[in-house]
């Protein structure tokens, strides 16, 4: 089995697990309680734009129960918006006020719900360190992963603003 952890998107072999109950969501839960699936259940597990909403104190548990419910062999698809890449957007002379603004908001989230708020700026440096911390033996940046059309390969100003890992 595979997991998408925030998707929506229905695509064969994978399943869904969402916060909000739609249409083609297997499983409704957050991704920091994944005591829902036993151990060793997904061969692969992908999250994009997600973990950026995990609160800081419950990031590296987080991460654990993810390597805990993925395959030994298994890899992990996670996407962050990159905090180094909206930073450098964001004090750029020549943004203008609607940039910046789009990037704030990207940095703490649309707002538009009650799940839409960022609780975390994740950079490569910050990424890397707590999928070691968490269990994971290596990782690797991406430019894509090519799996879904989602944020993991937006390009509002040229350039990609997330970091895309791929760990295992």
């Amino acid at each position: 089995m595979k997991l998408h952890i925030g998707g929506e998107t229905i695509k064969e072999g994978w399943k869904i697990l969402n916060i909000s109950q739609k249409p083609g969501v297997d499983y409704m839960g957050d991704i920091s309680d994944l005591s829902i699936f036993d151990d060793d259940s997904f061969s692969e597990i992908y999250a994009s734009h997600v973990f950026e909403h995990v609160p800081q104190a419950n990031v590296l548990e987080t991460l654990k129960g993810i390597r805990r419910i993925l395959k030994p062999e298994g890899k992990f698809y996670v996407s962050v918006p990159d905090l180094d890449v909206l930073c450098h957007t964001f004090i750029s002379p020549i943004a203008s006020f609607d940039t910046k603004f789009h990037v704030m908001r990207m940095m703490f989230g649309g707002q538009t719900d009650p799940h839409d708020f960022h609780f975390f700026g994740w950079n490569k440096q910050f990424l890397f360190e707590f999928l070691i911390q968490a269990g994971f033996t290596d990782a690797q940046q991406v430019e894509s992963f090519g799996l879904f059309n989602d944020t993991s390969d937006y390009k509002p100003y040229g350039f990609n603003i997330s970091l895309n890992v791929i760990a295992w």
